[in-house]
């Protein structure tokens, strides 16, 4: 029997691992994602009160999806919906209970893929919601991303983000959203808003937010899968082979990204050995593909500039002039304060240290990375290779003050003390 931080540890791992399958399949069975998420939620519940007392199941994902549907079960007979619907999925109980394997696809629906995740997805990115609704509530949703590191990705108030996911479920419940894929002439509406999902999800797989971990890298295979199915779906799109070729890139690099002891090992210290040229084969060839298709939109370019890291058998042979010039030419694509930070760090490397942090200054009075704590990471670094030792240390501290996640938090620790110490 687990101890009580063991238990709730490895509840939160299942969790993070289950949660999205859990609420898509059962947003297609109830068809109100917001009463799935509860179900969802019930189990976790449920497993709270029961696993101290009856020990992990072998299974904790099956688990919770058999108590999940069950309720589901419940929910749908107390309604006194047709008893063809309580059977099949009655049925659908029984086989999960059996082996643990996930539910058959529905045959009501078109989708040969069958990917519950996927439509979840795309429900959530209907565009009966803002952007901002459609983003903030398929990160809680598929990710499993928590109130406030979701407020720290949009870089808005945790309150104000609470209150978008709030209205986001009751409109969609509103609205009737029915749980499928959408036609081509559909498809369009909705990319832009589900790339950029993606796009997070990998993010925060790739440096997480919060928590003992320096990376999820959970997330950031569900992301890649996920973009590959978009590709499929998509196939004549540009910018879906553009996130495809960035993620497949950053990927190849998770191996090299930490140490035996789960401590972080940045960009210019990794072993390039240990990255995956399986991957960065993968990457640059669906960059290739979006390149034909004639995209270099955001996505695109993003995937370009890591293939400039990619192409460098060492640190030194990186080709910083390209990737400031395309930092140059993604600020004007899709300008953003945490773009134009990324281009001071280009800068930096290509043009000297100063260049880059003029950058990074004139960004200091910039609202939204006020708590982001990768704006005074980036100005110690360069105030470090300026010699401006106690400029520096007193950067990365306030960078460790601002991080939630703790891994990095200790590396700033670290490069504070470092700092101070050449003072």
């Amino acid at each position: 029997m687990a101890a009580g931080g063991d238990l709730h540890r490895t509840l939160d791992a299942v969790w993070r691992i289950e949660s999205a399958r859990i609420i898509g399949a059962l947003t297609r069975l109830v068809r109100d994602v917001g009463i799935a998420e509860e179900l969802a939620q019930d189990a976790l519940v449920v497993a709270l009160e029961q696993w101290p007392v009856k020990g992990v199941p072998d299974n904790p994902g099956a688990w919770l999806t058999t108590t999940a549907r069950n309720r589901a079960l419940d929910l749908l007979r107390h309604r006194g919906m047709q008893a063809a619907k309580a059977d099949a999925l009655t049925w659908e109980i029984e086989t999960q209970m059996q082996d643990g394997a996930p539910p058959p696809p529905d045959a009501g629906f078109d989708n040969p893929l069958g990917d519950d995740v996927l439509r979840l997805i795309f429900i959530t990115c209907h565009p009966v919601l803002s952007v901002d609704a459609q983003v903030a509530l398929t990160l809680k949703l598929v990710a499993g991303l928590s109130t406030p590191d979701i407020a720290r990705a949009f870089l808005v108030p945790e309150a104000t983000l609470a209150q978008r996911i709030v209205r986001a479920k009751r409109t969609l419940t509103e609205a009737r959203v029915p749980f499928d894929l959408p036609d081509a002439a559909e498809l369009g509406r909705r990319l832009d808003a589900v790339l950029k999902v993606i796009y997070l999800i990998f993010n925060e797989g790739y440096a997480a937010t919060a928590g003992e971990d320096w990376m999820r890298p959970a997330l950031c295979e569900e992301a890649l899968r996920l973009g590959r199915v978009l590709a499929e779906l998509a196939p004549a799109a540009a910018e879906v082979h553009g996130l495809v070729a960035l993620m497949e890139i950053q990927a190849s690099r998770l191996h090299a990204r930490t140490d035996a002891h789960g401590n972080p090992v940045l960009l210019l210290e990794q072993n390039r050995s240990r990255w995956d040229r399986l991957l960065i084969r993968r990457g640059l060839a669906a960059l290739e593909r979006a390149a034909a298709l004639g995209g270099f939109g955001p996505y695109a370019l993003q995937a370009a500039i890591a293939a400039c890291h990619a192409r460098a058998a060492r640190a030194e042979d990186t080709d910083w002039a390209r990737i400031a010039a395309l930092y140059d030419a993604l600020s004007q694509v899709a300008p953003s304060p945490v773009v134009e930070l990324n281009r001071a760090v280009a800068v930096g490397m290509a043009f000297g240290p100063q260049a880059g942090l003029d950058i990074a200054d004139a960004l200091r009075d910039e609202p939204a990375l006020k708590h982001y704590a990768l704006l005074p990471a980036v100005r110690g670094e360069l105030l470090a290779r300026l010699g401006r030792h106690a400029e520096a240390s007193a950067a990365f501290r306030d960078a460790a003050a601002l991080t939630r996640n703790a891994r990095e938090r200790a590396l700033m620790e670290d490069r504070t003390r470092a700092e101070g110490s050449k003072t």
